[in-house]
């Protein structure tokens, strides 16, 4: 009778395992299929739509997209220096992209990942992708690596961009904006002082400034951001920087799916940062609600002040403003997008002068006959700086920054003829665009800063608008650029007055992208202190 009973159990047991083996069978195959059709399918399958409205580009080759190719043509490039005054940068820090522009026309395809990506550089194209009127653009997410750098406006869409942009706004007023400019001077003055000291002899002295210049900026947006708390904010600078260098290596391994939850020495230090950062954030911003709430203190002249002014005065009974959280995001933003871009741009302006001697000297002179020997630049005499400002922008065109910057279709959309279906990606590359000879005429690599003598709007060869992006374009323009204007002129304002200076033997012209436009080996210049 047991046996019996045993017996007619094993039918049991065995329907029981093929009925998981069956399951387990059909959800590998689903997931095989799920690969499949993310790995080689779809990306086929936009390739030859995207070829049969008349793109060209890169063929489609595996999940890795072009990186592979990519970081061959980086090696090659950053294996050869530049020429010393020569400013013809695209082929060095975009290889990839001039290479497939020169094979394959302005509007190309390449491959970021699985993903086709097409190049968009048509001004009137690339007006319409920034300002994506109609909504069918959003900015590509790099989802937790890009919360780890930053989560401030710049990265919002929709109402929240709306409710940010309104609150942050105010803080950048150009009258908040002038009574920040003691902070901008103290942090100068420092600087220079620091500078006469190492230049105190006859003999020029050799100084690589780009370090310096991250630590003058650094100090700005530690001041400026948060007045009396800026020793505390000085560390998130720092921080700031290294996460830059970690994120930028990671970026490298985005296509490998999990990448950045695995245990490695890079990913760890990464979310020790962030937590780093985000508890001195969390310190100052505590102190400063805690101090305004009590009526112990009024919001100041600091950024962070006024960024809480603002949001007190948006709050309503139905919406408490934004977050701590959100407060912590837009604080990361302003040491990412204020300390780096400003330092890069009074970096390569150094640079350039010592290139162009004549314009430094013809900059000087101005500066000189508006502020005398030592004098504090005021806003007035700021606004007076013509030459200055013409060589600040023409730096910021050869030697943009923020090379370039990606979109994803969220629906299908028209642009220049073509369908575009959801999913996919736009490159916008400013730095290609700011060197297009067909718009900024045949000397548009070398260094002419009176092609902006008549404004930004006349400085091209064309009458149509033109296609300069260093801060953005539309209603995504940099919020902080006027603040940025102001901080650069201060800054070779007070270098100007006080020093002359020319390339050292040691520098090596090679600008690199590593995030930003970097000199990839320094910038060591010898600083003469003028009498």
């Amino acid at each position: 009778m047991a046996t019996s009973v045993i017996e007619d159990s094993f039918p049991w047991e065995h329907q029981r395992w093929v009925y998981v083996y069956a399951v387990a069978g059909a959800v590998l195959v689903w997931c095989a299929v799920r690969a499949l059709e993310w790995a080689w399918w779809r990306p086929r399958h936009l390739e030859r739509e995207l070829r049969a409205q008349g793109l060209r580009g890169r063929a489609y080759h595996s999940v890795a997209g072009d990186a592979p190719f990519m970081e061959r043509l980086h090696k090659e490039a950053r294996s050869q220096t530049m020429p010393l005054g020569s400013h013809d940068v695209v082929p060095r820090a975009m290889p990839l992209f001039h290479q497939t522009i020169k094979e394959h026309g302005k509007m190309s395809i390449t491959w970021f990942g699985p993903v086709p990506r097409v190049t968009i550089t048509e001004p009137e194209l690339v007006r319409e992708v920034l300002s994506n009127k109609l909504g069918h653009l959003e900015k590509l997410n790099l989802g937790r690596l890009q919360r780890m750098l930053h989560h401030g406006v710049g990265s919002h869409e929709g109402e929240k961009w709306v409710k940010h942009r309104k609150i942050i706004t105010p803080a950048f007023h150009l009258e908040k904006l002038k009574r920040m400019l003691p902070a901008f001077a103290a942090c100068c003055t420092e600087l220079v002082q620091r500078w006469e000291v190492l230049a105190a002899g006859d003999a020029p002295c050799e100084v690589d400034v780009w370090p310096d210049m991250k630590n003058l900026t650094g100090d700005v947006i530690s001041r400026a951001a948060f007045g009396s708390s800026y020793h505390e904010g000085r560390k998130v600078f720092q921080l700031q920087g290294e996460q830059i260098e970690l994120i930028v290596q990671a970026m490298d391994k985005m296509h490998i799916p999990g990448y950045l939850f695995l245990p490695t020495k890079g990913n760890r230090r990464m979310n020790q940062i962030v937590a780093e950062i985000e508890r001195v954030l969390k310190g100052i911003i505590a102190k400063r609600e805690k101090a305004l709430k009590a009526g112990e203190a009024t919001s100041g002249d600091d950024l962070l002040g006024l960024l809480l002014e603002s949001n007190m005065a948006h709050c309503t009974p139905g919406d408490a403003g934004i977050t701590t959280e959100d407060l912590i995001g837009e604080c990361k933003l302003f040491y990412f997008a204020g300390m780096e871009t400003t330092s890069l741009l009074l970096t390569w302006t150094m640079i350039v002068l010592c290139m162009h001697p004549d314009w430094q000297d013809r900059a000087r002179e101005e500066v000189l006959d508006v502020f005398a020997h030592g004098m504090t630049p005021d806003y007035d005499g700021l606004t007076r700086l013509k030459i200055v400002t013409m060589v600040l922008y023409e730096v910021l065109r050869l030697y943009t920054p923020l090379t370039s910057v990606h979109r994803k279709t969220c629906k299908p959309m028209d642009l220049g003829g073509v369908r575009y279906p959801a999913g996919m990606l736009f490159m916008v590359p400013f730095l290609c665009l700011h060197h297009d000879k067909n718009v900024w005429g045949a000397d548009a690599d070398e260094f002419r800063p009176e092609r902006f003598a008549n404004g930004i709007s006349k400085a091209g060869v064309s009458g149509d608008a033109l296609p300069f992006f260093p801060f953005g374009w539309g209603q995504r323009t940099c919020v902080g650029q006027n603040f940025a204007m102001l901080e650069a002129k201060m800054g070779i304002a007070m270098i100007l007055q006080r020093f002359s200076f020319e390339l050292s033997p040691s520098y090596t012209h090679a600008p690199f992208p590593i995030g930003l436009l970097h000199p990839e080996h320094g910038a060591q210049l010898m600083l003469t202190r003028l009498p």
